[in-house]
């Protein structure tokens, strides 16, 4: 690409989307700003709607979708102008953007996925994909200071060290995945979505703790008959949604308090082991779950914390190195299209687009 190509007169335009487990979101940011616009949503066809079919079918499934949804959103007005494409994944990557697993999209063992390149082919754009926490990572460290760790609690629980100008993970996309470390190693412990069995994101996830509060419920009916969660109906423990496990928590239900206590107890000891391990003192929580508690949820995992202790530090020093995100679902969008600011060159992705349309 030469320097001819480039357009004149105004900011990069780039479309950005964010492919989870639950939905799939795309919409438009200008010059790896902090606003993403023309935001459009829609349901993952994934493991969460078709969850009797195979690995490889719902990896099949999912890309699909992705590819559909980005080439009509580039052929509509709100894509008009993009120069590039970035997508977030929720799963782990290698930093050449071959995504090795799909724990909350597909489930079990599928082909590993070139992401960047198999849309860079469809969409005749120059793609950019990285894991969507590593891209969120990218949003808070233009206004973090300090080294911090930034944990997700939705679908499932991921995580990403952001220190010295880099996020912390190799070459293959090893590292920042606590919601796969195995907290509870007995037979009976609960089923993760990626095959295992007894990690954290399997306990303390939102599906985590909402599968959490339904066995409670069915292990202690009268407690659950005389919480919020069983309403003035008496609701049945299957009928439980996670808005409304978050509002009875918010309230201090003391039923659904202690579902979530319980489920924050491996949390905990997870933000403890990165702390102790490498000095990280600032945790930001994003995702769906999180944000709906609340401050709730900082305060009970705060006393978890503070009664594991975390070495060195006094109480309130570790209370304080818990913060909750922006209250919005756009970390990954706004994230991604920072990194493309930062990682293609105005030649190349301007060029690019000249040889789409």
């Amino acid at each position: 690409m030469t320097a001819e190509s480039i357009t004149v007169g105004g900011p990069q335009v780039h479309v950005v989307a964010d492919l989870g487990g639950t939905t799939l979101r795309i919409g438009r940011v200008t010059g790896g700003g902090s606003r993403v616009e023309d935001i459009r949503r829609i349901a993952t066809e994934g493991l969460g709607r078709y969850g009797t079919l195979s690995a490889q079918a719902l990896q099949d499934r999912v890309m699909e979708q992705l590819g559909a949804e980005l080439a009509a959103y580039l052929d509509s007005p709100s894509g008009a102008g993009a120069s590039a494409v970035g997508v977030s994944f929720a799963g782990p990557m290698s930093r050449d953007g071959v995504v090795l697993a799909g724990p909350t999209l597909w489930g079990g063992d599928a082909e590993p996925l070139p992401v960047g390149r198999l849309l860079t082919q469809r969409l005749g754009l120059p793609v950019l994909a990285a894991n969507d926490i590593t891209a969120a990572a990218w949003r808070y460290a233009a206004v973090e200071a300090a080294p911090f760790c930034l944990i997700t609690v939705s679908s499932g629980i991921g995580s990403k060290v952001f220190r010295h100008g880099e996020v912390l993970i190799d070459e293959a996309g090893h590292g920042g995945e606590i919601g796969h470390w195995r907290v509870d190693p007995s037979d009976s412990a609960p089923p993760c979505e990626c095959g295992g069995r007894g990690h954290l994101g399997a306990i303390a996830s939102g599906r985590g703790v909402l599968l959490g509060a339904r066995r409670a419920a069915a292990e202690d009916p009268g407690g659950f008959a005389r919480s919020a969660l069983a309403g003035p109906a008496g609701n049945r423990p299957e009928g439980v949604t996670n808005e409304a496990l978050a509002a009875a928590i918010r309230e201090g239900d003391p039923f659904a308090t202690a579902v979530l206590r319980t489920a924050l107890v491996p949390l905990a000891s997870a933000v403890n082991c990165i702390f102790t391990a490498i000095g990280i003192r600032r945790y930001l929580f994003i995702g769906g779950f999180a944000i709906a508690v609340g401050q709730r949820f900082l305060t009970l995992l705060g006393d978890e914390l503070t009664r594991l202790g975390c070495f060195g530090l006094s109480n309130g020093e570790t209370r304080d190195m818990l913060a909750l995100g922006a209250a919005d679902d756009d970390h990954c969008l706004i994230g991604i299209g920072q990194m493309l600011a930062r990682t293609l060159p105005a030649s190349e992705v301007t060029g690019a687009h000249t040889h789409r349309r």
